[in-house]
Formats: C-alpha cells, sequence, structure tokens
C-alpha cells in the first residue's frame, strides 16, 4: 500500500474525530530507513475490561463490569510506547472504538541516533492497517487517541544524538466543549503508572468544565484522576 491508502485507512473521509489524525508519521511509510524484521502484530488483549466487579467507573458509565460491550459517553487516550499504543488501538477497535494516530515525531536524518523511535511506530501504522480494514466502525464511533508516551525521551549521551522528543498541546485533542456536545462525558487515559505531565496539563480544562477523567496502566481497573485543585482560599 501506498503511504495515502495507509492514510485513508487510518482517516477515512467524513468519518467523525478523523481531522485529528497527524499525517507526520505517514509521510514516511515506504523509505524507512530501518528494517523492522520484527513488529508484534497480534492484537493485545485488553485486561481492564475483562473486570466485572461494581466500581466507581462502571457505576457512572452504566454499565455491568468491563465486558465486551461499548463504554458510553467515553474517549480514549492510549498512552503507550511506540508500535505498542497501535496495536492497542486497533485492539480497542474491536470494542467500537475509532483509533485516531496523534503521533507527531520528526524522523532522524540517515545513520543518525534519535531520543524517540518514531520510525517503529510509522511502521506499525502501516501492517495494523490490515488489521484495522477489517474491523466495521461506526461513522459516529468514539474516539481513541493514540500517542507514543516515549515522545517525552529528552535525555541524551551526547551532543550527537538527535532530539526529536515531542509533546502534545491543547490543540492536538478536541476541545472540552466539543467533546461534550459530542456526548462524551468520560476520558480514559490508558498507560503507564500515572497520567504523563503534558496529557495531564491538557486534561485540566477538561475536568474544569465537568468531564470526569480516568486512569488505568492497561491492566488495573481504572480509577477517577484529579489533575487539579481547586485553589485555596486561606
Amino acid at each position: 500500500m501506498t503511504a495515502k491508502e495507509v492514510y485513508k485507512i487510518w482517516a477515512p473521509t467524513g468519518k467523525k474525530w478523523v481531522d485529528w489524525v497527524r499525517p507526520v508519521p505517514f509521510v514516511g511509510i515506504g523509505q524507512y530507513q530501518k528494517a523492522y524484521g520484527i513488529i508484534n502484530q497480534a492484537l493485545p488483549s485488553i485486561q481492564f475490561l475483562n473486570q466485572t466487579e461494581n466500581d466507581e467507573l462502571n457505576t457512572i458509565l452504566g454499565i455491568n463490569g468491563w465486558e465486551k460491550e461499548y463504554l458510553e459517553h467515553t474517549a480514549i487516550i492510549v498512552d503507550m510506547s511506540g508500535d505498542q499504543s497501535v496495536g492497542y488501538g486497533v485492539a480497542m477497535a474491536g470494542y467500537g472504538f475509532r483509533p485516531i494516530p496523534v503521533y507527531n515525531g520528526t524522523l532522524e536524518q540517515q545513520g543518525a541516533r534519535a531520543t524517540v523511535d518514531n520510525q517503529s511506530v510509522g511502521m506499525a501504522l502501516e501492517l495494523m492497517a490490515k488489521e484495522l480494514q477489517k474491523i466495521s466502525l461506526a461513522d459516529d464511533a468514539r474516539p481513541a487517541f493514540l500517542l507514543d508516551r516515549n515522545r517525552l525521551n529528552r535525555y541524551k549521551l551526547e551532543d550527537s544524538v538527535y532530539d526529536n522528543s515531542w509533546d502534545v498541546y491543547p490543540q492536538d485533542l478536541p476541545s472540552p466543549d466539543y467533546l461534550l456536545d459530542s456526548g462524551i462525558e468520560n476520558i480514559l487515559v490508558i498507560g503507564g503508572r500515572k497520567i504523563s505531565r503534558d496529557v495531564k496539563k491538557i486534561l485540566v480544562a477538561h475536568q474544569k468544565k465537568g468531564l470526569k477523567i480516568f486512569h488505568t496502566d492497561g491492566y488495573e481497573k481504572p480509577r477517577m484522576q484529579l489533575v487539579w485543585k481547586m485553589p485555596s482560599w486561606d
């Protein structure tokens, strides 16, 4: 498939949320310098969705446990490392979520070393496109925004290492009002032991608008998170 064909699989014309798909990782498809002989194309198991207890989030969402049912009124942010987040996003498509790649990292020059392996993300998007094609999604399927948690790697061993780290900014995700107008009441962040600092900054505005923020590492039951504190009047 050409780069354009792969891009159109991830951002099909006329579907809701696809305006947030970033074209950056698709530009290099077919020209990546590194040879990735092994990229896990098996869809991961969504462990936390197998929970059956009636916890706080279940009550709010009005569903009986984390079975293979759609999570009503919920948007997902998958914040996992590299190609892992791509596979997880496609797995979430099986639960009715449209994966929206929001990768915005540039590639290093040929022969250079870099702080972030953005090439593996592009390769995964190309390889997993065929899996995504097999899944039928509603035109207005709820979104699962995909991020590379390695984007924040800024530690350089030496000056010759290319710093291609990146942050996610408010304009990279829908505004609180847009989400609320679209029937989204909850945001579930998946990945890591805690919410990444750049994502957390963005979600302050969402929480202040009344959206509920939850987090899970992908295994434990989601827990409600407070990403901002009420000011003290003392």
